[in-house]
């Protein structure tokens, strides 16, 4: 997709791929640039910079575009200037800061960013002018398509200016035509536009006339054309020898030059810092500037010497490999990458860096609980599992998944009289959603939008969470028909826990059978399973466990602080201090894991594992894409930590840990959405993912009921000297 800047205001003829323009003067119009690009989300956006292009004094214009962003911007700088004035200057090294990362195409143009520019040199790329991959032939295999068969091709092409030096080739010509009479000089290109709107063709005239009056009128041709590539791989093809005699050195980058040599051309040029750089080491011929003479020279020596030519030939197209487009594209792919790496702010927002600070506001009161999200997700059969933007995504259907953790969520708020009056209504609307999808012990989790179960059990984790819910539905709620409801199920659903593989699916089952237990403690079967249960999960960290890595499983993958929560609240429940301990152990061990480093010992931000590969145990560890689910259960096990301990580190971390959704994270961003009351799907390297699926809004509300319940039981129990400061 790409944005054009336009000059006139009746825009170009342009083709499909350009898809928003904006004006040079019109300042308004590179903010609305900038709206446009953040509503399309893309993952970067690569500016292309040439002096003239944008508005403003020194195209100050395009700042206001890039300041508006909220992608990674990559630069491509077509021009590096050696001699900037203070407005040159200014501008673009503003440009250069607002970009992650910064390609010239010549190593001269690096040193130019590094010293006069103040670039640190890992900030920038040197990406060579990209050239179309032409095959090195002979030039009389196209020379017939133009009617020069057996003449000697000289060739120039370009838009065309007076600083392009075309009249000193001219003046050359005779004495090259002296010697060889066949010699033809095609001068391919239209004239610049904006010389066009000025003058007419009256350079080109111009040329016309030198031409004639050097005697070499039937020597020149004018193509005035914009060419498309496939007629100007043939114009180059047939080209025997190409000449670039421009007049001033200061030109950073050719890309007529970069195509000719690319495709095995013999070059003549100007030392220009493009062509200086190019055609080292005996790769092309350099004359001196505005010297018709040494040009002719040049000339004469290469068409004397078929083998010097030749040579020259073989070793630019060599040379050229790494300039062909599928290469350079490679090399942008990876610069796009690193930059989607770097931090980056929303417009106005503090940017936060790990172990740094992110500037964010601080107090003693908790966010509002808000639940129109949760009313938007939801229909009369469940809650929508994902979203596009705030928007549910029908398409995908429903799972068991989010509407057992919904469940929980309104059980959670009722008990605590925090919900709405309709919180009722959401209730009755989850619970009935796992009474359908309930089926010979297992659950269902998929289902269709049009209400058809995708598959016939579950997985696992869907099961231990259902039987989670309706422990919850057991333990904590106080409508006798949901009690009655949920008590059966959870006693054909628990034993099936014990059959399941996922750990996870164990650390679910023990939860709910704790919560079932609040209610009825003296029950036997429930509290038989719990045990065995908790027994799998301790077995589990007796095989895997080691000094340095005390974990349950040999990889930290979604939901981990589950396995340690599990065991924390088992052990209260059954009196069992060396559980609970396990539990604090494993569970201190895996915050320390996910705090970020820089600071002094967890003072840094919340870092949780990232799911686009995890960490496996000896391996390196993903740092995104991180998700909210990851968030509220480390928070929930904390808080189950000091609820058991009263330990009021527990509740400081579980208070870091919800700063996470607020922006103290490693890109400094918010996933919580005040305006929707949703929250977004994940961080990303370089950016939220603006979805409001469920599981993340499900996440962010229970992380924060939760928070709402121990400031309300503080409060009641009037503890002194609990000073926890949450994000507001």
């Amino acid at each position: 997709m790409v944005v054009s800047v336009n000059d006139v205001p009746e825009g170009y003829d342009y083709p499909e791929e350009v898809r928003y323009e904006f004006y040079q003067n019109d300042l308004n119009s590179y903010k609305k640039a900038a709206e446009f690009l953040n509503a399309m989300n893309p993952e970067v956006v690569c500016l292309q910079h040439e002096y003239g292009i944008f508005g403003g004094t020194a195209g100050n214009y395009i700042l206001t575009l890039l300041r508006n962003l909220t992608m990674p911007v990559v630069t491509t700088l077509h021009t590096v200037l050696k001699n900037p004035d203070k407005d040159q200057l200014m501008v673009l090294k503003s440009i250069i800061d607002l970009s992650a990362r910064v390609i010239v195409m010549t190593e001269k143009g690096r040193q130019f960013l590094k010293d006069i520019y103040e670039v640190p040199d890992e900030k920038i790329d040197v990406i060579a002018h990209g050239i179309p991959d032409m095959p090195f032939v002979d030039p009389h295999f196209y020379k017939d398509r133009f009617g020069i068969e057996g003449k000697q091709v000289l060739l120039t092409f370009g838009l065309l200016s007076p600083n392009k030096g075309i009249e000193n080739v001219i003046k050359a010509l005779p004495r090259i035509v002296n010697e060889f009479p066949n010699t033809v000089y095609i001068v391919l290109g239209a004239t610049h536009p904006n010389l066009v709107r000025e003058q007419g063709e009256v350079y080109r005239d111009s040329l016309k006339k030198l031409a004639a009056d050097s005697g070499v009128k039937n020597n020149v041709m004018f193509f005035n054309q914009f060419v498309d590539l496939e007629n100007l791989i043939e114009f180059l093809g047939a080209a025997d020898i190409y000449i670039t005699p421009y007049l001033n050195p200061a030109q950073i980058t050719s890309g007529t030059l970069s195509y000719a040599f690319g495709c095995g051309k013999a070059v003549v040029s100007t030392p220009y810092w493009h062509a200086e750089e190019l055609l080292a080491d005996g790769k092309g011929i350099l004359v001196p500037f505005n010297d018709a003479d040494a040009i002719a020279g040049g000339i004469i020596k290469l068409m004397r010497d078929d083998r010097l030519r030749h040579g020259m030939r073989k070793k630019a197209y060599l040379a050229g490999r790494k300039m062909i487009w599928e290469h350079v594209m490679e090399c942008y792919v990876e610069t796009f990458l690193q930059a989607r790496l770097q931090p980056i702010a929303l417009p106005g927002s503090p940017i936060a860096v790990p172990g740094g600070k992110t500037g964010a506001t601080v107090g003693h009161k908790l966010p509002a609980i808000r639940l129109e999200h949760l009313f938007r997700l939801t229909d009369s059969t469940g809650i929508i599992q994902h979203a596009r933007y705030h928007l549910p995504h029908y398409e995908e259907g429903y799972c068991t998944d989010d509407n057992a953790r919904a469940l929980i969520l309104g059980i959670m708020l009722e008990g605590a009289g925090l919900g709405e009056r309709k919180l009722g209504q959401l209730i009755d609307t989850y619970a009935t959603f796992l009474n359908y999808a309930f089926t010979q012990g297992r659950f269902r989790n998929f289902m269709s939008y049009d209400r058809r179960w995708l598959e016939d059990v579950g997985s696992d984790d869907s099961s231990g969470r259902a039987v989670w819910a309706l422990g919850v539905c057991v333990g904590q709620s106080n409508h006798k028909n949901l009690i009655s409801w949920a008590m059966p199920m959870l006693h054909q659903a628990l034993p099936t826990t014990l059959e399941l593989s996922s750990p996870r699916a164990w650390a679910f089952g023990v939860l709910g059978a704790c919560e079932y237990l609040k209610r009825f403690p003296s029950d036997r079967l429930v509290k038989t399973i719990l045990h065995q249960l908790v027994d799998k999960l301790v077995q589990l960290h007796k095989t895997c466990a080691t000094r340095r890595w005390p974990w349950f499983e040999e990889y930290l993958t979604y939901d981990n602080a589950k396995l340690s929560h599990a065991l924390i609240i088992s052990g209260e429940t059954l009196g069992d201090k060396s559980m609970v301990a396990l539990g604090l152990k494993t569970l201190d061990w895996l915050v320390d894991q996910q705090i970020s480093e820089g600071e002094e010992t967890r003072m840094g931000h919340f870092q949780p594992i990232g799911s686009n590969g995890f960490y496996h145990k000896g391996g390196e560890r993903a740092y995104f894409d991180q998700q909210p689910l990851e968030a509220q259960g480390t928070l929930s096990a904390c808080l189950a930590a000091f609820r058991t301990t009263q330990d009021t580190t527990w509740l400081k971390r579980a208070s870091k840990i919800f700063k996470w959704y607020s922006g103290h994270n490693d890109l400094g961003l918010s996933l919580y959405d005040p305006e929707t009351g949703g929250c977004r799907d994940g961080l990303q390297v370089d950016r939220v993912n603006l979805n409001q699926g469920a599981e993340s809004t499900l996440s962010y509300l229970l992380a924060l009921t939760e928070l709402h319940l121990v400031q309300k039981h503080l409060s009641e129990m009037e503890i002194a000297n609990t000073s926890i400061s949450f994000l507001v």
